[in-house]
Protein backbone atom coordinates (compact mmCIF):
# COMPACT_ATOMS: atom_id res chain seq x y z
CA UNK A 1 0.00 0.00 0.00
CA UNK A 2 1.25 3.47 -0.87
CA UNK A 3 2.21 5.90 1.89
CA UNK A 4 2.64 9.65 1.52
CA UNK A 5 5.46 10.52 3.96
CA UNK A 6 4.48 14.21 3.88
CA UNK A 7 1.23 13.35 5.66
CA UNK A 8 2.90 11.48 8.54
CA UNK A 9 3.42 14.60 10.68
CA UNK A 10 -0.16 15.72 10.10
CA UNK A 11 -1.41 12.26 11.09
CA UNK A 12 0.56 12.53 14.35
CA UNK A 13 -1.06 15.89 15.09
CA UNK A 14 -4.50 14.49 14.32
CA UNK A 15 -3.88 11.58 16.72
CA UNK A 16 -3.07 14.07 19.47
CA UNK A 17 -6.12 16.21 18.66
CA UNK A 18 -8.87 13.69 17.97
CA UNK A 19 -12.44 14.91 17.80
CA UNK A 20 -14.77 14.05 20.67
CA UNK A 21 -16.42 11.38 18.52
CA UNK A 22 -13.07 9.85 17.50
CA UNK A 23 -11.97 9.76 21.15
CA UNK A 24 -15.28 8.18 22.17
CA UNK A 25 -15.07 5.40 19.59
CA UNK A 26 -11.36 4.85 20.25
CA UNK A 27 -11.37 4.71 24.04
CA UNK A 28 -14.75 3.00 24.49
CA UNK A 29 -14.38 0.38 21.77
CA UNK A 30 -11.54 0.20 19.25
CA UNK A 31 -8.48 0.63 21.48
CA UNK A 32 -9.00 -2.70 23.25
CA UNK A 33 -10.78 -4.58 20.45
CA UNK A 34 -9.62 -8.11 19.65
CA UNK A 35 -8.74 -6.79 16.18
CA UNK A 36 -5.90 -4.28 16.26
CA UNK A 37 -6.81 -0.77 15.07
CA UNK A 38 -4.61 2.23 14.33
CA UNK A 39 -5.71 5.85 14.53
CA UNK A 40 -5.14 8.46 11.84
CA UNK A 41 -3.27 6.22 9.44
CA UNK A 42 -1.76 7.42 6.17
CA UNK A 43 -2.87 5.41 3.14
CA UNK A 44 -1.73 6.88 -0.16
CA UNK A 45 -2.59 10.57 -0.13
CA UNK A 46 -5.22 10.19 2.58
CA UNK A 47 -5.33 9.99 6.35
CA UNK A 48 -8.05 7.60 7.48
CA UNK A 49 -9.62 7.89 10.92
CA UNK A 50 -9.20 4.24 11.94
CA UNK A 51 -7.56 1.32 10.15
CA UNK A 52 -7.45 -2.39 10.88
CA UNK A 53 -4.70 -3.91 8.75
CA UNK A 54 -5.67 -7.49 9.63
CA UNK A 55 -9.22 -7.05 8.31
CA UNK A 56 -8.31 -4.42 5.67
CA UNK A 57 -11.02 -2.23 7.20
CA UNK A 58 -11.17 1.58 7.23
CA UNK A 59 -13.60 3.35 9.56
CA UNK A 60 -14.37 6.98 8.85
CA UNK A 61 -16.30 9.37 11.09
CA UNK A 62 -17.99 12.19 9.24
CA UNK A 63 -18.69 15.63 10.64
CA UNK A 64 -21.09 18.11 9.05
CA UNK A 65 -18.60 19.20 6.36
CA UNK A 66 -18.82 15.71 4.85
CA UNK A 67 -22.47 16.31 3.95
CA UNK A 68 -21.83 19.39 1.83
CA UNK A 69 -21.35 18.77 -1.90
CA UNK A 70 -17.58 19.28 -1.82
CA UNK A 71 -17.27 16.89 1.11
CA UNK A 72 -19.47 14.29 -0.57
CA UNK A 73 -17.39 14.51 -3.76
CA UNK A 74 -14.10 14.24 -1.85
CA UNK A 75 -15.38 11.30 0.20
CA UNK A 76 -16.49 9.49 -2.95
CA UNK A 77 -12.99 9.83 -4.51
CA UNK A 78 -11.35 8.81 -1.26
CA UNK A 79 -13.56 5.74 -0.86
CA UNK A 80 -12.97 4.69 -4.47
CA UNK A 81 -9.20 4.95 -3.97
CA UNK A 82 -9.31 2.96 -0.73
CA UNK A 83 -11.45 0.25 -2.34
CA UNK A 84 -8.94 0.04 -5.20
CA UNK A 85 -6.33 -0.73 -2.53
CA UNK A 86 -8.43 -3.75 -1.49
CA UNK A 87 -9.89 -2.09 1.60
CA UNK A 88 -13.43 -2.07 2.94
CA UNK A 89 -14.65 1.37 4.04
CA UNK A 90 -17.46 2.03 6.48
CA UNK A 91 -18.63 5.50 7.45
CA UNK A 92 -20.52 6.81 10.42
CA UNK A 93 -21.70 10.31 11.18
CA UNK A 94 -20.52 12.02 14.32
CA UNK A 95 -24.18 11.97 15.39
CA UNK A 96 -24.19 8.17 15.09
CA UNK A 97 -21.29 7.98 17.55
CA UNK A 98 -22.85 10.56 19.90
CA UNK A 99 -26.33 9.09 19.99
CA UNK A 100 -25.96 5.42 19.04
CA UNK A 101 -22.48 4.25 20.04
CA UNK A 102 -23.78 0.75 20.76
CA UNK A 103 -25.22 0.48 17.22
CA UNK A 104 -21.96 1.75 15.70
CA UNK A 105 -19.98 -0.84 17.66
CA UNK A 106 -22.37 -3.63 16.67
CA UNK A 107 -22.10 -2.63 13.00
CA UNK A 108 -18.28 -2.63 13.18
CA UNK A 109 -18.33 -6.08 14.78
CA UNK A 110 -20.73 -7.35 12.10
CA UNK A 111 -18.48 -6.07 9.33
CA UNK A 112 -15.40 -7.58 10.97
CA UNK A 113 -17.16 -10.93 11.35
CA UNK A 114 -18.24 -10.91 7.69
CA UNK A 115 -14.75 -9.93 6.52
CA UNK A 116 -13.20 -12.61 8.69
CA UNK A 117 -15.55 -15.31 7.35
CA UNK A 118 -14.91 -14.30 3.72
CA UNK A 119 -11.18 -14.99 4.26
CA UNK A 120 -11.79 -18.58 5.38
Amino acid sequence: MEHNQKLTELARKLRKNMTLEERTLWYHFLKNHSFSFRRQTVIGNYIVDFFCYQAKLVIELDGSQHYEQTGLDNDKKRTEYLKQQGLTVIRFSNDDVKHNLRGVCEKINDVLENLNHSKE
